[in-house]
């Protein structure tokens, strides 16, 4: 396999804890493709493609619900808030219009954690599945980036290897 990826010699790899976590997981999901049938990974990686591809849609799309739930706590205790600071305009209270948002809207963030790291975990065994790499998939990232933007010590791919839609 050819390599795609390098980082510019006078840069150094950057530290990171999301790299480190995305690492080591990455490398639990690559161990499991030699585990036995009763790993759910395994069953991901060597079973009909369906299978994760199914999953990570499914994980989208409970994600995506779960980021219209925390939108919908937000904007009602926004919009509740706004209601009472209306019917305070004729009071003597005055100062600064605080929200106070009910613990429901912590709980829909949590969800919403927790749903994008499903998505995540099985978008790293989808490409554990074709051999992409975390480096190729972190310099897809950086490619998508100005220079500005990119991290100093960010991997690129080699011309070659970019590809831009079909």
């Amino acid at each position: 396999m050819p390599k795609k990826t390098y980082i510019p010699a006078d840069e150094a790899r950057p530290a990171s804890q999301i790299g480190a976590t995305l690492e080591a997981l990455a490398s639990t999901i690559a161990a499991r493709r030699d585990a036995g049938e009763e790993s759910y990974t395994h069953r991901l990686l060597t079973g009909p493609v369906d299978g994760v591809l199914k999953k990570v849609m499914e994980e989208a799309g409970e994600t995506a619900l779960a980021a219209k739930d925390v939108e919908a706590w937000a904007t009602s205790s926004l919009a509740a808030a706004l209601a009472l600071e209306s019917d305070r305009d004729g009071a003597d209270e005055e100062g600064p219009l605080t929200v106070e948002l009910p613990p429901e809207y912590a709980a829909a963030v949590d969800h919403l954690r927790y749903e994008a790291a499903d998505v995540v975990y099985h978008l790293l065994v989808v490409l554990e599945r074709y051999g992409v790499s975390l480096d190729e998939f972190a310099a897809e990232l950086n490619m998508r980036m100005t220079e500005g933007e990119r991290p100093r010590g960010g991997v690129r791919l080699y011309d070659e290897h970019v590809r831009r839609g079909k």
